[in-house]
């Protein structure tokens, strides 16, 4: 019995683990050295065929530089070795890359020496050589999987199925054992979990969690993409129960401690499927002849209270997500599209930015107050727009004259260094059954700039507040911060965006911010506008949540928070909360506490972006799957080592042209050119580019369009 668990112990101690186990027994001791008996004693591991596989593994690491040999048979660490955490990017065809924090060189590591280690995973990695520009080394330890759950198409066999990943990112196909198939089918998509893999396995093994439904079919794609950046899909019954406790109807106690604006002209504008109206408008004239604007906003927080499952449910979605065929909300629909909704003609509860403003849209006087409305009026943006544009309608002269405020608000805005960032949004007409029919631009217009400056106003105002009430002892607060660009970035656009004529700023902020506006202003209609814009935002630093205001750049503030939206995003409900205490005289909530917090808000709103768009790629797809063979004008979007991206100019679809179709020549891709340049004719393919290109295939299962080059438009 003893000889058969010793011989189990030595099976599972394969080489990586031992080779951890040296590494780890020498950095102890950096100043000693130690033959590969002393180390084999150290370690327990004794026997001769133990001692001989620990010699033989001290001479790998010597070769692979991780240790050093001072003399023949001794052994110590190297010290220009060293262990560095970070988060592993799978690359196509050519080497993972370690993004750390720790080490400035890129440091790339070869598929044997991933130990398992998948896409975005934090990982603990020892460098054992260094080059001229990089470095090389192994992951030792997996500290932290990026996710827990893969999400494909299950292919099934007599006696065995596997799991087809949807993300690209993820390698490996998912062995799942016959009793681990339970009611799934063949060709079902479903979600999975990895229970075990072998060292010396290729494949994972794993285990099915849900089944979502049969691949290709709509439902089961929408539930698909959301499982794959792990969101939810619906609620627990439990908590649906908690909502509908709510009651709708409002307390008279409640309605005295509030400011009543039921009398006063308010109304909402939303898009026209919209449910879930968190923020109305009030205007009335004062006796000065000011004007009074009020910006009231659904107060959740009322609802909603801190350590409820309501408000945990919330906190962990963080956000609303948006697919093109459906929201999936932050809180519950009785909440969402019932009790806080400020639907017209009913009593709603309020936080609200009151403003005091002359016609030329400047703020003499505000106030921060908890009110009580009854909205007026649903607009569409289409029925604001009409009155904007024709001068009549219900409310023609107030929407006007708000709109020729927002206007001026707006102009100011960018006269003080806002960046005019207002990109098309690709949308779809469906089908019932989910179909794509149609693709179309959703384009902003005044009505969408009205309430949009407004929101703005009252954001930019409730966190200048919160600056003020506290200037000596200053409270901890959420933010929503925009850092400056990238220098490095910023050069490479510059130079890139020449060819088109521009020459863009690189000195001062004020000077960058006028130069890009005038950029993306002339670019306007032109055939690569929407390539200028992608490329100027992703020069720009992403925009997140935090408690260090650092101000928002791309909006020209110095602070910036969000407040307007608390039906749907749940840093506004922080923000709520937050406010009411500190105008109440409260102490600080906890620094630390409130930055995670923030963290993970900006974590799930990246993840419901992610969502966001890949429903729009796969609608893409679907859609142009109808459309295999024909031809489209279309512009360079994207160069790779593997691949021209061509977004087509009259939908906004984009697919690729593979570098293996170009048959004639050998393309070489050239990273500083932004293009890929024929060896022998140097025939060039580079970014902005015109091109008429044929669909030539439309994978769903990898929401891919290939297309092929017709001619170029020179």
């Amino acid at each position: 019995m003893s000889r058969k668990k010793r011989t189990k112990k030595n099976k599972s101690l394969n080489k990586r683990q031992l080779k951890g186990m040296i590494l780890e027994f020498l950095e102890k001791s950096p100043e000693k050295s130690f033959n590969y008996k002393q180390v084999s004693k150290a370690l327990r591991l004794n026997g001769e065929d133990k001692r001989i596989k620990v010699e033989n593994t001290l001479e790998e690491l010597a070769t692979e530089g991780a240790i050093k040999t001072p003399k023949r048979g001794a052994y110590m660490i190297n010290i220009a070795g060293a262990y560095v955490t970070g988060k592993i990017q799978l690359n196509k065809k050519s080497p993972a890359t370690l993004l750390s924090d720790e080490i400035k060189e890129e440091i790339l590591i070869s598929q044997g020496n991933l130990n398992h280690a998948l896409n975005n995973d934090l990982v603990k990695v020892f460098i054992y050589a260094r080059k001229r520009n990089f470095s090389e080394g192994e992951v030792v330890e997996i500290l932290k999987r990026s996710t827990e759950q893969i999400v494909g198409t299950l292919k099934v066999s007599p006696h065995y199925a596997f799991l087809i990943p949807d993300r690209a990112q993820m390698p490996y196909d998912i062995f799942i054992p016959p009793s681990e198939i339970k009611n799934a089918k063949n060709n079902d998509k479903v979600v999975a979990t990895i229970s075990d893999w072998p060292q010396e396995a290729k494949n994972p093994v794993g285990k099915i969690k849900e089944v979502l439904g049969q691949a290709g079919e709509h439902n089961a794609e929408m539930h698909a993409i959301l499982a794959e950046f792990e969101l939810p899909h619906s609620f627990p019954e439990s908590l649906l129960k908690e909502a509908e406790k709510i009651q709708e109807k409002i307390d008279k106690s409640e309605e005295k401690k509030r400011s009543d604006f039921r009398s006063t002209l308010t109304f909402t504008i939303d898009p026209s499927d919209a449910k879930d109206f968190d923020d109305a408008i009030s205007i009335k004239q004062l006796k000065n002849n000011n004007w009074e604007v009020g910006v009231h906003i659904a107060d959740v927080t009322h609802y909603v209270t801190p350590k409820s499952l309501l408000d945990k449910e919330a906190y962990d979605r963080a956000t609303s997500i948006y697919l093109v065929d459906r929201v999936v909300p932050m809180l519950p629909e009785h909440l969402s599209n019932g009790v806080c909704s400020l639907r017209p003609n009913e009593d709603k509860l309020c936080y609200a930015v009151i403003f005091e403003m002359n016609e030329n849209a400047e703020v003499l006087n505000y106030r921060i107050d908890k009110t009580i409305i009854n909205s007026d009026h649903r607009f569409a943006y289409e029925d604001a727009q009409a009155m904007i544009e024709t001068k009549k309608g219900v409310l023609a002269r107030e929407m006007n004259l708000l709109n020729d405020m927002a206007q001026k608000l707006r102009q100011a805005r960018f006269t003080q260094g806002s960046i005019n960032f207002d990109r098309k949004e690709v949308k779809f007409t469906l089908a019932d059954d989910g179909a794509p029919t149609g693709v179309y631009f959703k384009i902003s217009k005044e009505a969408n700039h009205l309430v949009e400056e407004f929101m703005l106003l009252a954001n930019r105002t409730v966190a200048a507040h919160v600056e003020k009430i506290s200037p000596n002892n200053k409270k901890a607060f959420v933010y929503r911060i925009h850092d400056r660009p990238n220098p490095e970035k910023l050069r490479h656009l510059a130079g890139f965006v020449k060819r088109f004529g521009y020459q863009l700023s690189t000195g001062t902020e004020t000077k960058i911010s006028k130069s890009l506006n005038s950029m993306i202003m002339d670019a306007k209609d032109k055939p690569y506008q929407n390539l200028i814009e992608v490329l100027a935002v992703r020069s720009m630093s992403k925009a997140v949540y935090s408690t260090f205001n650092v101000g928002h750049y791309g909006l020209g503030f110095s602070d910036y928070t969000h407040f307007t939206s608390p039906i749907r995003r749940y840093p506004d409900m922080l923000v709520h909360r937050l406010l009411s205490q500190y105008i109440d005289g409260q102490r600080s909530y906890p620094a630390n506490k409130l930055e995670e917090k923030c963290d993970h808000c900006s974590t799930m709103e990246q993840k419901a972006v992610s969502a966001e768009r890949a429903s729009i790629k796969y609608k893409q797809v679907e859609f142009m799957r109808e459309h295999l063979g024909e031809e489209f004008d279309g512009i360079i979007s994207g160069v790779t080592s593997w691949g021209i991206f061509v977004e087509i100019s009259e939908n906004g679809c984009e697919g690729m042209v593979p570098l293996q179709t170009l048959d004639d020549d050998y393309y070489i891709y050239d990273e500083e050119e932004l293009a890929i340049i024929g060896k022998k004719h140097k025939r060039k393919y580079q970014l902005g580019d015109e091109l008429r290109v044929q669909v030539a295939s439309a994978n769903l299962l990898k929401k891919q369009l290939d297309f092929e080059i017709i001619r170029t438009k020179n």
